[in-house]
């Protein structure tokens, strides 16, 4: 006997039956994979039991402090009180039985008779009996833990079995599952699939079995319905053909369009070619006699002439600015639609230009981008002209395109703008970062030659000049790292190595005595980020050459995480609230745009009289690459 009903509700039997039997299996395996995780976390914490009594043993007599043995009494009675309550969160559970309970209690009033010998010393301290004690706890609990595994390894017995049980239960269930699936889904499916092959061979007297009580009882009917259809509409089969075929040239005319004008878009790298070419196709594909593109102003108040092809010179010239609602071509914005306009000889007040030039229809078609209108697209005809749905689709499809590929050549124009910008601050930092502090330190020694000459201390000329002849070759060097590099870069891993460098080079070039701070072990900087670290303590330090007024400078390195870099002064200071509300300091700002790069932070503090502090500050962690 086939069991009756439909198809839907025998498949949701069916599933909902797997499904308990599946939710009954994961209930029981998370209960009992549950138990054994709780059995084993009681496990390790009564292990910690045997450590802890002799951690007592040994502070009784180790010297400990009473405060400490008692802090540790605490700590053990918490652990057996953890024992005997359980914890579900983590979970930690004694899987009880008679067993585990008597071992449980014995240990209980074991640790009851030891636990006097810690409390404030009430007992006298008998090292052979606590021992004794000890030992007698430390068994106890080994049998509780000897109880708890006994119990875990019947659960995991347990465990085996039910899975062994839920695999032959799942064989059943398959070898089931396909045994209803032959019956009900693929024998009915190959005798439709037999009456499909016949109604393919042309044979439309064929019918299905409509008795089934299933729903391929209703889809025996469908295809009886449809064969007897079929039959009917057979004579008329090749006119239904013949009008598919027209309706599918149709379409594929409108995709290779679609596909030509859009290939054009993407390759057009001027927004002249890609307007005039733009026209140029749209002529050709909509059979018009000219075609006018249209854009509006960045006010969106005028339309102005982009493009255009066929067109009469009188009528361009007249139109190149044309005021939305002066004119049948310039739609309102408001009012912006896909639309058919005829060219009335009646109302000349919108169309005069239209009709001298002997156009009798136009189609008027809004160039959109996310539905802010940018410009329109006119095509004129002669004659009447007509629109069907599809064409407006095309017309609208191919607007978007040609709105979407504007917008692309502007962004591109955009980002080189950008990357121009970028390109001349990056310049303008390292310039700044090298030839420049090159030129302040020659101009310095400049007018310490100067002043020599003038007292007459030919051994101060000599030795400015050839301060000026280091200078000069160090401001050639870092000219000619320019050139080929267009930034210089540390010549160590070793932050450390670079710093000292960087001062004992100030040092030379200033005269003021600076001091290297380091303190801490964090992990090394990668390459990039110790560059721009240096550009940053460099910078500080030819400001405070310039304008501190200082004696000394110290620069501190606190090896993170987070890493952070000092720079303080001993100078006269300033007014660092204004400078930071201001933001006139280039070098503060060169600062500030190098931390930037790397996701660091510049923090400038002053008071006048009291020196400058410079303190950046790396984050937290930083993907190197």
């Amino acid at each position: 006997m086939r069991w009756r009903g439909q198809l839907s509700n025998k498949f949701l039997l069916l599933g909902l039956s797997l499904l308990l039997l599946a939710l009954l299996s994961i209930g029981m395996t998370m209960w009992v994979t549950r138990q054994l995780d709780g059995g084993a976390a009681a496990v390790n914490e009564a292990g910690r039991l045997r450590m802890q009594a002799w951690r007592l043993a040994s502070a009784r007599y180790g010297g400990r402090s009473e405060n400490e043995i008692q802090q540790m009494v605490t700590q053990m009675s918490a652990s057996i009180e953890l024992l005997h309550r359980g914890d579900r969160t983590r979970p930690l559970f004694v899987p009880w039985n008679g067993s585990s309970r008597a071992s449980f209690d014995e240990l209980n009033r074991s640790w009851q008779t030891l636990q006097l010998y810690w409390q404030a010393a009430a007992l006298p301290a008998d090292p052979p009996a606590l021992m004794l004690l000890v030992d007698h706890f430390v068994l106890d609990v080994e049998r509780l833990v000897s109880a708890i595994e006994g119990k875990m390894t019947r659960l995991t017995t347990i465990l085996k079995l039910f899975q062994f049980f839920m695999m032959g239960l799942a064989i059943l269930s398959a070898m089931f599952t396909l045994y209803v699936g032959y019956l009900y889904v693929i024998h009915p499916l190959q005798r439709l699939r037999a009456g499909l092959r016949q109604v393919e061979q042309g044979d439309f007297d064929v019918r299905l079995d409509e008795q089934a009580p299933d729903e391929f009882g209703e889809v025996a009917a469908g295809f009886n319905h449809m064969a007897g259809r079929l039959q009917a509409l057979y004579g008329g089969l090749e006119a239904k053909v013949r009008d598919k075929t027209r309706d599918l040239e149709a379409q594929r005319t409108r995709l290779a369009a679609l596909y030509e004008v859009s290939n054009f878009l993407t390759q057009a790298d001027t927004l002249e070619a890609l307007a005039q070419g733009f026209a140029q196709k749209m002529r050709r594909l909509a059979n018009a006699d000219a075609v006018a593109v249209r854009w509006t102003d960045e006010a969106s108040q005028r339309y102005l002439m982009l493009a255009s092809d066929g067109l009469p010179q009188e009528l361009l010239d007249e139109e190149l600015c044309l005021v939305p609602g002066s004119c049948a071509c310039g739609q309102t914005m408001a009012n912006t639609r896909t639309r058919v306009i005829p060219i009335i000889p009646s109302d000349e007040r919108l169309m005069s230009r239209c009709i001298q030039a002997g156009y009798g229809s136009l189609i008027s078609v809004p160039i959109r981008l996310q539905q802010r209108v940018l410009g329109e697209l006119d095509l004129f005809y002669r004659s009447e002209a007509s629109l069907t749905t599809e064409e407006q689709g095309l017309f609208d499809t191919l607007a978007g395109h040609l709105a979407n590929a504007v917008e692309n050549l502007r962004t591109e124009a955009l980002v080189r703008e950008a990357a121009v910008s970028e390109e001349r601050a990056m310049l303008a930092r390292e310039l700044h970062d090298s030839i420049a502090q090159s030129l302040a330190f020659m101009k310095i020694q400049l007018s310490l030659l100067r002043a020599a000459v003038q007292r007459g201390d030919h051994e101060q000329v000599l030795q400015n000049v050839n301060e000026l002849d280091a200078g000069v070759k160090e401001g050639l060097q870092d000219v000619r790292e320019l050139l080929v590099h267009f930034r210089t870069r540390g010549h160590s891993d070793d932050i450390e190595q670079a710093l000292r460098a960087t001062l004992n080079k100030f040092e030379h070039q200033s005269g003021l005595k600076a001091h290297l701070e380091l303190n801490g072990h964090g992990v090394a900087l990668h390459p990039d980020v110790q560059l721009q670290v240096l550009h940053v303590v460099q910078e500080a330090l030819s400001t405070i050459r310039k304008h501190a007024h200082a004696s000394e400078v110290w620069v501190k390195v606190s090896k993170g995480p987070p890493w952070s870099f000092t720079v303080h002064d001993n100078g006269q200071g300033f007014d660092a609230a204004q400078v930071n509300r201001q933001g006139t300091s280039f070098g503060l700002q060169i600062m500030r745009e190098r931390a930037a790069g790397i996701g660091a932070e510049v923090r400038l503090e002053s008071t006048p009289g009291q020196g400058t502090e410079v303190v950046l500050t790396l984050p937290m962690t930083r993907d190197p690459g």
